[in-house]
């Protein structure tokens, strides 16, 4: 489960760096349609939007990296809530 959980963060880490789902699924090897689905998953485990979609674009959201000022506590809410030790 924490493995997957880790795959599922560098698979979102390199769509939003690539900021392409056409890029990141070529280097990691799969479909589209599988990271899109993915990440999707990840989201919505972790109940935040990570990434801005449309037809031509790719771009992380504000959600994907909390301010300085986010009370730890919600950051390890969202851990536990995908599995990952702290």
């Amino acid at each position: 489960m924490v493995l997957d959980n880790f795959n599922d963060l560098a698979a979102f880490t390199l769509v939003a760096k690539e900021r392409s789902f056409t890029r990141a699924a070529a280097q990691l090897g799969v479909s589209q349609s599988a990271l899109s689905q993915t990440i999707k998953g990840l989201e919505e485990r972790l109940g935040l939007r990570l990434l801005t979609r449309t037809t031509r674009s790719v771009a992380p959201t504000e959600a994907r990296r909390p301010p300085a000022s986010h009370p730890r506590a919600q950051i390890r809410r969202n851990w536990d809530r995908i599995g990952c030790p702290q």
